[in-house]
């Protein structure tokens, strides 16, 4: 039994695309990076600081 081109073309585009990838967890899509380093010197809160800027 002889394939024929069109036969042989749908042989290779099955074999190529028959299936669907794998599916990507929502969890794999994004990447979560601090935009800057965190200052823990310049992220103290300091009561006493603020009520001078503030009130003085």
């Amino acid at each position: 039994m002889a394939v024929t081109d069109k036969e042989a073309a749908e042989i290779v585009r099955r074999a190529r695309f028959g299936t669907l990838p794998e599916r990507v967890r929502l969890e794999d899509t994004v990447e979560e990076r601090p935009a800057t380093v965190p200052d823990p010197a310049r992220d103290t809160y300091n009561s006493d600081e603020w009520l001078v800027r503030t009130c003085l």
